[in-house]
């Protein structure tokens, strides 16, 4: 069993600590109303766990090296809390043991603090946020000394600090104090960052003289001054700014949901921004920059948002093509890796497979392939790129985390490279398609309440044709499609595997089944930890050379509705469709 530390808070509400299942086979910390509690001390608490667990694990070297702390915009008039605050509660935590603080004096995106961890050798990095969130939430992100998320064992060892330290230390809730402990990394981490990400613009002629005009919205995060400072390192034109949403505003007035994700509602004033200005490309981070979303305007005046897996194809590509322009000796792609979570697209396997280097694929989120990127880089490897389907990318390896800034600025210099070849980001997905093979995605989920249910739903797949519910035997075929391999990270099983035993980690305390079929496909079907979903995430793998795109779409559309009526049963199990 794992754990994530996720405070989310609600206006309005108190909380107690409580353990939730979540993503396959991991735990969310998240905390849930009760009375008597208010948030200052949930964050106090969280933090004296943390704290206590970094004197065990580092001794008089917390006192040496120190921590970050780091916060955005989000602000709660309704409980008296803001991401600010908390920061500030956080580092009078540590500094009340005499442990060094890095508190950024401004808001900061969330990469910050894990370049900051990595950069100045910290111990530790927290980054108060609630990332796209809905407005009246708020979070607690922890990050380690190799300057990645946390994982087992240290996630579940900080929740039982955490239990064992739930009385305020005398000093904890003095943020006034004016120690000389704290310091603020603010203008050296944020000229370091941009020297940093320089080493990934390798086009800087072609930057400077571009004509491709490019419009940013930050959705009222803390986006926008990074994003135009990562432009200017990479001497890119500045891209126009959505003036309404450039400000950091913790209502986030102009949009029902903070998140780029939701595609065309979120970026409505950016695509008008885009045809006032003439604009072909629009750039989005979520409120917290490690997310970035882009859509481009195609030849009949529509809007495309690409899905994350498109832009993972398309970073990907580009983020290897300038390896390649820098690396012209290929003797040493061997030692070149990229990543991507097991529910993403599988075009960086294809593109691996046909260029010669490693891929590999990890758990559900970033905490995992940025653990798994920083174990590579110990062992003298090559970590070019990583990313997930929910549009976030790691393009370069001085953030072993998703970066939604200079995910933006290389993005630009694409786009204006391509323009160079009077080639669009659409068409160049096609020719990547058309090199490396077609890869066809389809996700969304189902709502369900009863978890009884879901745990029905999931074992009838493990028993499948067996009344008794005693010999496992999975499906062997769905819609009349034949499946070559199941791996179950529930149970531990992987067909694929000599032993029969998954090589990724595994959890009992939640579902996640993945199939695949003769005709390329591959299927997951998992529960979330944070909502009453049972998400699936699908994708059609065709060979190269098949460019029947409608085909291909049609074949997938009929899988999935085979998966859906027969896996999922939604009549039978009383399951909700995702809402339009």
């Amino acid at each position: 069993m794992t754990y994530d530390l996720t405070i989310i808070q609600t206006t309005g509400m108190t909380y107690d600590l409580t353990i939730i299942p979540t993503t396959g086979m991991t735990y969310d910390l998240t905390i849930i109303p009760t009375t008597g509690m208010i948030y200052d001390l949930t964050i106090i608490q969280t933090t004296q766990g943390f704290c206590k667990y970094l004197e065990h694990c580092f001794g008089e070297g917390l006192k040496e090296r120190g921590v970050v702390v780091g916060f955005d915009a989000r602000a709660h008039p309704t409980s008296g809390g803001s991401s600010k605050h908390f920061a500030s509660l956080a580092a009078a935590v540590f500094t009340s043991r005499g442990v060094p603080v890095h508190l950024f004096c401004d808001i900061t995106p969330t990469p910050f603090v894990p370049f900051t961890v990595s950069h100045l050798g910290l111990c530790a990095g927290v980054m108060v946020t609630a990332s796209h969130n809905p407005k009246q939430d708020n979070g607690y992100k922890v990050y380690w000394e190799n300057g990645a998320q946390i994982v087992p064992p240290h996630d579940k060892g900080i929740s039982v600090a955490i239990e064992a330290n739930l009385e305020p230390w005398p000093g904890s809730w003095d943020t006034t104090s004016h120690s000389p402990l704290l310091k603020d990394p603010y203008q050296d981490i944020h000229t370091e960052y941009y020297r940093t990400i320089q080493q990934h613009c390798h086009h800087r002629e072609i930057n400077k003289s571009s004509e491709v005009k490019i419009v940013h919205t930050s959705v009222h995060g803390v986006g926008h001054t990074f994003v135009q400072s990562a432009f200017k390192a990479f001497d890119l034109r500045p891209p126009y700014a959505v003036e309404e949403q450039k400000d950091p505003d913790p209502e986030f007035p102009t949009v029902q949901y903070p998140n780029p994700e939701e595609g065309e509602g979120v970026l409505t004033l950016s695509f008008a921004l885009a045809e006032r200005e003439g604009a072909s490309v629009v750039l989005a981070n979520d409120p917290d920059a490690d997310r970035l979303a882009i859509a481009e305007k195609q030849k009949g005046g529509q809007w495309r948002v690409f899905s994350g897996n498109e832009l993972g194809a398309l970073l990907g590509w580009w983020v290897y093509q300038c390896w390649k322009q820098t690396n012209p000796d290929q003797s040493t792609v061997k030692s070149v890796y990229m990543l991507a979570s097991t529910v993403s697209s599988k075009i960086l396997r294809a593109i691996a497979l046909k260029e010669g280097f490693h891929f590999e694929e990890t758990l559900t989120g970033f905490k995992w392939m940025g653990n798994r990127a920083r174990e590579l880089l110990d062992q003298h490897k090559i970590v070019l790129f990583a990313f997930e389907e929910a549009i976030g990318y790691m393009c370069s390896s001085a953030v072993l985390d998703k970066d939604g800034v200079s995910a933006a600025a290389i993005a630009g210099e694409m786009t204006s490279y391509l323009a160079t070849k009077n080639t669009t980001l659409s068409q160049q997905l096609t020719a990547i398609y058309e090199e490396y093979g077609y890869h066809i995605t389809k996700n969304s989920y189902f709502i369900c309440h009863d978890q009884e249910v879901i745990r029905a739903m999931f074992d009838r797949l493990r028993h499948y044709g067996n009344q008794d519910q005693e010999a496992v035997s999975y499906p062997r075929q769905c819609g009349g499609v034949p499946i070559t391999a199941v791996r179950d990270l529930t149970t531990g099983y992987d067909s694929n595997q000599t032993d029969n035993k998954a090589v990724l980690p595994t959890s009992t305390s939640s579902q996640m089944i993945s199939f695949t079929f003769s005709n390329g496909g591959v299927a997951t079907m998992r529960t979330s930890g944070t909502e009453p979903k049972i998400k699936y995430y699908t994708e059609l793998c065709a060979a190269p050379g098949n460019s029947d795109v409608k085909g291909l779409q049609k074949e997938l559309d009929d899988l999935v509705d085979a998966i859906i009526e027969d896996f999922f049963q939604p009549m039978k199990n009383n399951l909700l469709p995702k809402p339009e």
